[in-house]
């Protein structure tokens, strides 16, 4: 737990293993939504070989410490490889320029990006690497697509599979939930908000702005706003909708999962274990101690402990 308070602590730290500068690109949605692309340490040439598109969680973004310890990470450890980012609609800098949110389920803009790659560059082997609700994204992808997915092999790092278990963790009271993943979920969450009010009020939806900015849990925020804009009952009805652990035996590429017994945000009762034991395309590293997106190790200078396992297992996909 104290990893995930630590983790939470440092999101904008900048050192050695961190310093990186972007290059951006935005895409244009069907729907007129944008994501962004963040590139590192450049777009790529049509003859690269290898890409690694990193998928950010719930109100996450390419400037998350994690993230960018990954990104510079990767770039080091695999030769001539070109990292981006995928940022969500809205998230970070990218504006939001249609009133349909990103979720924890529609893979459909992760679909788009994953697929203009591989047309864009045809030479280049794709990889993911997801957070949290990213990690669910790239999950229910790949269960999907099966043998035809466009990856070659993916990272799942602290995925909540049964999204409705992790839901009721984050809504439950207590004091980590009421004085620390709710203030700054709900921070990210209503600045995004607030900086696209026009935008969200353009809906025909006609949501409640005054309930949703005096909502105090995500779950409200997914009752007033997601369940509505995607026709569900009401949060825990979503919740159910988004779960990824159908999809885990369905996986035919290379996937490794790295999820933590001591997570607050999403349980390890929520892991389907038996079906990554019955699955011989995937590997579950269940470790004791990680808490959410965390896994530090060290005690005067703590430093992610899953970056050298994350590249080295791409790096053996690759070869």
């Amino acid at each position: 737990m104290l990893q995930t308070v630590y983790g939470t602590q440092i999101a904008l730290r900048k050192d050695r293993a961190s310093n990186i500068k972007y290059v951006c690109e935005s895409k244009v949605m069907s729907d007129g939504g944008t994501v962004s692309l963040d590139w590192y340490p450049e777009q790529p040439s049509d003859d690269v070989t290898s890409i690694a598109i990193v998928v950010p969680g719930l109100g996450g973004s390419a400037y998350e410490y994690h993230i960018r310890c990954v990104v510079r990470r990767m770039y080091e450890s695999i030769k001539d490889m070109r990292i981006v980012v995928c940022n969500h609609r809205g998230s970070g800098r990218t504006p939001l320029t249609s009133p349909r949110l990103y979720n924890a389920y529609d893979t459909s803009d992760l679909t788009d990006v994953l697929n203009e790659l591989s047309t864009k560059f045809p030479h280049a082997r794709l990889v993911c690497i997801g957070f949290s609700l990213g990690a669910n994204l790239i999950t229910r992808y790949l269960g999907d697509h099966g043998h035809s997915a466009r990856l070659s092999a993916a990272v799942a790092v602290s995925c909540p599979y049964d999204t409705e278990v992790a839901g009721r963790a984050l809504s439950a009271p207590g004091l980590l939930n009421d004085w620390l993943f709710q203030p700054n979920l709900m921070a990210t969450v209503k600045r995004l908000l607030r900086r696209n009010i026009d935008v969200i009020k353009s809906s025909p939806l006609n949501y409640d702005i005054d309930a949703i900015m005096k909502a105090s849990r995500m779950s409200e925020i997914d009752d007033l706003v997601t369940a509505r804009t995607y026709g569900h009952k009401d949060c825990w009805a979503y919740y159910r909708a988004a779960s990824s652990v159908e999809y885990v035996e369905k996986i035919r590429k290379p996937f490794l999962a790295i999820n933590a017994e001591d997570d607050p945000v999403t349980p390890i009762s929520g892991v389907p274990k038996d079906k990554f034991a019955n699955n011989p395309s995937t590997a579950l590293a269940l470790v004791k101690h990680g808490g959410h997106i965390g896994f530090f190790t060290g005690v005067m200078s703590p430093k992610i402990w899953y970056l050298d396992p994350v590249a080295e297992f791409v790096s053996a996909v690759l070869e």
